[in-house]
């Protein structure tokens, strides 16, 4: 039996534009559902561009042509679905209407210029005219170089690829950064190339159309300011500064064997396996054995901490207030920096035993944890070595640990309480394993700390929180569901004891309860 599949839809249209105020985001969503299905966590594919139904392609000129007289929130929903509709593979059927979205930018609120943008972003054959509009949309710098950015298409030197998040326009990049880029994206294949540079783009249209959807439902988004950066005066000089490591000798555990490490005058060594571990400037290498010469070992840390001295700076103050709204929904400032740091304070309980700070970045809230349970207590520990290089600069009383979360050099029982800000979600595949080494070396009674990011309920948002690709993680970014973090817990042997949190924001303190 055929179903007309216009007529259906134009139902849904007529519902969602006659509906009342506050059934506007019920009806939209109705309307949506209808016409286009978002990827999911566990079928990866879908993420590009989610999925179209049947009706799709029959609907999309009634949903262009419904664009006329509608307020600015209605107008703009319908032009972010026609934006999804788009890059699920309808491009040149939703570009039928590009008279009447230049139009519409003539008289754009700001809101609705957000919207516009995204939508517009999809049309590079329409470099030219989308670009003469522009001026209309009130765009900021940042979002005039992302636009400019998906107009583009990808030249022979491949110039820009793998720099667009969370803006094209600020990345300025020194001569050795410049060599770096050549050096890997000249080792690309073509295939590789345009992979990477499609995958680049569903970034940025991911960000806009974030952006565009809390602004016409919400208004423009708000200035949330970063943590500002810290001090770089020297951290300790040019001694290896093992004297930090000393009071923390028996929580430290050679990766290799588990046994004891002895934290010598020059080294850090493993007796059972006979091997040292580089140390330099308060930060100590348990990624790197060596056997015959650790000066070596050590001159090679040094090398490497010169080499990257901004990196943590360039996050705190730039990456991470916009992962915040990508991944947590933090458009309006619901969670300000005060309290990221009020819950910690209130939160971490330690029982007797070091406290560790889980993929401690560049130190920020290392910081608000020392304030809480003294300096002398805590342990950092992070996988990026450009982080701890300013962490150590910033805290030059608190030890730094380069080591894996998913094998931590720790004892069993070995610590009284750890926190994981911010983190968690750097090694999504992973979590279930990380979660499962915090419960192994927290003893009885200690609490786990740590914000995170769960899916967006709305299937909007979610497509559009999956469609950013990071250098981290090639296949799309994978946040949590929930009951996830809930079950990895209960395995680990922890309690929740305290959970809250805005948006798609996670706070959460469990207790290891055996």
């Amino acid at each position: 039996m055929s179903v007309d599949t216009t007529y259906a839809s134009s139902i849904l249209v007529e519902e969602f534009t006659s509906a009342a105020a506050d059934e506007v985001d019920a009806a939209f969503g109705r309307l949506a559902g209808a016409l286009w299905t978002p990827g999911t966590a566990q079928d990866q594919t879908l993420w590009e561009g989610g999925t179209l139904t049947e009706r799709a392609p029959a609907a999309i000129p009634g949903l262009i042509a419904a664009l006329d007289g509608l307020d600015a929130g209605r107008a703009g929903r319908l032009l972010i679905l026609l934006g999804l509709i788009a890059e699920a593979g309808q491009v040149e059927a939703v570009r039928a209407g590009l008279d009447r979205y230049l139009d519409l930018a003539r008289h754009a609120t700001p809101a609705l210029g957000q919207a516009l943008a995204y939508l517009l972003a999809h049309f590079p054959d329409d470099r030219d005219r989308v670009l003469g509009a522009a001026g209309e949309l009130g765009l900021d710098s940042g979002d005039r170089s992302r636009l400019e950015r998906c107009l583009r298409t990808m030249d022979a030197e491949r110039t820009g690829l793998g720099r667009v998040w969370p803006a094209p326009e600020i990345w300025r990049l020194t001569p050795e950064e410049r060599a770096f880029d050549r050096a890997w994206i000249g080792a690309l294949t073509d295939e590789q190339a345009e992979v990477n540079w499609r995958n680049d783009s569903r970034t940025v249209w991911g960000y806009m159309g974030l952006k565009a959807y809390w602004s016409v439902r919400h208004g423009l988004p708000v200035t949330t300011p970063g943590p500002q950066p810290p001090p770089q005066e020297s951290a300790g000089g040019d001694d290896p500064r093992l004297d930090l490591f000393r009071p923390h000798a028996a929580a430290l555990a050679c990766p290799a064997c588990r046994g004891p490490l002895d934290v010598g005058r020059e080294a850090v060594r493993c007796p059972a396996c006979e091997v040292a571990y580089p140390a330099f400037r308060g930060i100590l290498d348990l990624t790197r054995t060596v056997r015959d010469d650790a000066d070596e070992a050590t001159a090679d840390l040094l090398k490497s901490l010169a080499e990257m001295p901004s990196m943590g700076l360039y996050y705190e103050a730039l990456l991470r207030p916009e992962f915040l709204r990508v991944a947590g929904g933090n458009w309006g400032g619901a969670v300000t920096l005060a309290d990221e740091d009020a819950y910690i304070g209130r939160s971490v309980n330690p029982v007797d035993g070091p406290v560790l700070d889980l993929g401690a970045g560049a130190g920020r809230w290392t910081e608000v944890i020392a304030a809480a349970v003294g300096a002398d207590r805590l342990l950092a520990l992070d996988l990026g070595l450009p982080m701890l290089n300013v962490l150590r600069h910033r805290l030059p009383e608190v030890p730094a640990v380069l080591a894996s979360a998913l094998d931590l050099p720790l004892p069993d029982a070995s610590m009284g309480a750890v926190v994981c800000w911010n983190a968690l979600h750097a090694f999504p595949d992973d979590a279930a394993a990380a979660i499962a080494e915090v419960g192994r070396v927290l003893r009885p009674g200690g609490t786990f700390t740590l914000m995170t990011f769960v899916w967006d309920e709305d299937p909007v948002c979610r497509h559009f929180q999956a469609s950013h690709y990071f250098p981290s993680r090639p296949a799309g970014m994978l946040l949590f569901e929930r009951a996830e973090l809930d079950r990895w817990l209960a395995d680990a042997g922890m309690v929740v004891r305290e959970s809250s949190g805005p948006e798609s924001f996670v706070f959460l303190t469990a207790q290891r309860v055996s």
